[in-house]
């Protein structure tokens, strides 16, 4: 069976998100190829392994700014 982040449950997800501050990041293109090709628990195919690691650098290099003293 397939979650789907569509709908309520998109803007359930997004609710979360803004309520505990967490960075938003959008690739409309790749969640969909996710969307359709991968099940909850299951490995991202090699094909994508860049597109997502290029998403969680960005977050992670957001999340390290964040942390960082000012």
């Amino acid at each position: 069976m397939r979650i789907e982040g569509k709908g309520f449950i998109a803007e359930k997800i997004k609710d979360i998100v803004v309520k505990n501050n967490i960075p938003i990041v959008e690739n409309k293109p790749l969640a969909q190829v996710l969307n359709k090709t991968v099940d909850v628990d299951e490995m991202i195919p090699v094909n994508l392994h860049k597109a997502v690691a290029e998403v969680l650098t960005y977050v992670y290099g957001l999340k390290a700014k964040r942390s960082s003293p000012q």
